[in-house]
């Protein structure tokens, strides 16, 4: 294990350490990336066996509530203590609840162990990437760090849902939990190994923390999550009214302990330096675009398009495996820019057209044009995902790195909570009301409210792709399943075009807002 330090870790060590250093937070990265896509692909084989199927959006829901309250109150203990021991902590926590959550036998143990596999998870993502500022100084040093972290995360991501679809079919979704397993064992030696401690705060002794102010903030984005999550499915019901009223009452509780406390867990001011304002609203507007494309594309491709899921799943892989190219590429520039700033310039611009395009794409379109949009799309995101980390830890200072990392991570989750359900219920409902309407326009009552029951959920379009013929008892002969499938089809095309103007807003709003920090600079 190496020892405290308080000086430049890049100061002290070599290449071959500070390589090994930053595979170990590479392999962290690719935890979290796994987490992200190869469990979603096992969701089916996980509810035919465990049953319970109204808990089926909490085997996502339940580790996320607990990563997004876990990010920032880690994030900035890392600051206080260092950050070597919170990120071991993690691997140990998200490591061990992936095997339980592997053995588990009922959907209940599941979701428990996911909540707990969510703390580990937002361990990780609130103090690992804050490690890369302590290991390289130097912001430009820092940019050519960074392609670790984009192909580790390119790699995760594109592989995931692959390997989710291979292991469920061939073997058991418990098994896309224990391949966790290896890469936790891998990223935890070199982690140990590798990884400085440094604190930058040297009185330790002195260091109140901030429970009372940590246990609001938690709380606040616990009632936010949870609001995103149950207003899209049960509307303005009592119980989630009772969320939306508590959700700013705790926000204001929580400035209210932060502006008192001597060591606050959320610093407030940082929200006084407008270059870290926008670059948060930068980072939720970013998790927006990017959560919703991930989600959304594969509905569009399986449900609107009428493509099989293997299909889908390898026509949706150049969105994930293009952010490690655009990041190389940012590497490669970045360094030559006056105005290092520009480059967030291009690659809203590179999503502003990449949304576009598939607003425009129909069924009959060539896949080669949807193809390029989500390779544009990748290339920027990836010119953006790390370069707003590097600049959000320039502007927030030293002291701040793990803490003003944590909330861009932290804005980026919110943004792709609140993208996909504003998306989500846009589509949902647009999709409903014209396949009532087209549906009771053209069959006699009866037939047309049991083919309302039956495809007014957009699954229903995956589900049934392979009826041919649709025989209603009491109905006059029967449908034509490939004629009826290929007008809700068209219908769902409809609503997701729709939707995804949302994204285009989104994308024009972000690019305003950049403007307003192009004076940023990085230093050498």
């Amino acid at each position: 294990m190496s020892s405290t330090s308080n000086t430049p870790a890049s100061a002290k060590r070599g290449f071959r350490e500070s390589l090994l250093a930053m595979l170990g937070i590479g392999f962290v990265n690719m935890l979290v990336a796994f987490d992200q896509t190869i469990v979603s692909t096992s969701l089916p084989s996980i509810v035919a066996e465990l049953k319970d199927f109204h808990l089926y959006a909490w085997i996502a829901s339940a580790y996320m509530l607990a990563s997004v309250v876990a990010v920032p109150v880690f994030g900035r203990l890392g600051d206080y203590f260092g950050r070597k021991t919170f990120v071991i902590a993690a691997i140990v926590i998200f490591t061990t609840a992936s095997m339980l959550c592997g053995a588990a036998s009922s959907m209940t143990a599941l979701l428990m162990w996911r909540a707990l596999q969510g703390i580990g998870g937002g361990m990780m993502v609130g103090t690992a990437f804050a490690c890369i500022p302590d290991l390289f100084p130097e912001a430009r040093t820092r940019v050519r760090w960074q392609v670790v972290m984009s192909a580790s995360y390119g790699i995760g991501t594109a592989a995931g849902p692959f390997l989710g679809g291979f292991i469920s079919q061939y073997y058991s979704w418990r098994y896309t939990f224990y391949i966790n397993l290896p890469v936790g064992l891998l990223s935890l030696y070199c982690v140990g190994r590798y990884l400085p401690l440094i604190r930058h705060h040297q009185q330790q002794t002195d260091i109140r923390l901030d429970w009372a102010g940590a246990g609001l903030i938690a709380a606040f984005l616990a009632c936010l999550q949870l609001s995103f999550e149950r207003l899209p499915q049960s509307g303005l019901s009592t119980a989630n009214l009772a969320l939306l009223l508590a959700t700013p009452v705790l926000l204001l509780l929580a400035l209210g302990v932060e502006r008192r406390a001597s060591h606050p867990i959320m610093p407030l001011a940082l929200f006084r330096n407008r270059g870290l304002v926008v670059l948060f609203c930068l980072s939720m507007i970013t998790g927006l675009i990017m959560y919703s494309l991930i989600f959304f594309i594969p509905m569009l491709l399986q449900a609107g398009f009428g493509i099989s899921p293997h299909d889908a799943g390898l026509l949706a892989t150049p969105l994930a495996a293009s952010i490690a190219i655009g990041s190389f590429v940012n590497t490669r520039v970045i360094g030559r820019l006056n105005k290092p700033s520009k480059t967030l310039t291009f690659g809203l611009l590179l999503l502003l057209i990449a949304s576009a395009i598939i607003i425009m794409t129909q069924r009959n379109t060539p896949l080669w044009k949807l193809e390029l949009a989500m390779f544009a799309a990748g290339v920027g995101l990836g010119f953006m995902l790390n370069n707003m980390n590097i600049f959000s830890q320039e502007l927030a200072g030293r002291e701040n790195f793990g803490i003003a990392t944590a909330l861009m991570q932290s804005t980026r989750m919110i943004g792709g909570m609140l993208g996909t359900g504003l998306l989500g219920s846009s589509i949902n409902q647009f999709y409903a009301a014209k396949s009532e309407s087209l549906l009771r326009s053209t069959f006699p009552a009866d037939c047309a409210a049991r083919l309302i029951a039956d495809y007014r959920s957009p699954e229903s379009l995956v589900s049934h792709a392979g009826s041919a013929l649709i025989s209603l008892p009491g109905c006059q002969g029967s449908v034509q399943g490939a004629l009826l499938l290929d007008s809700l089809r068209e219908l769902l095309v409809a609503s997701i075009h729709q939707g995804m103007g949302i994204i285009v807003l989104c994308a024009l709003i972000a690019l305003m807002l950049e403007r307003k920090i192009s004076y940023l600079r990085l230093k050498r």
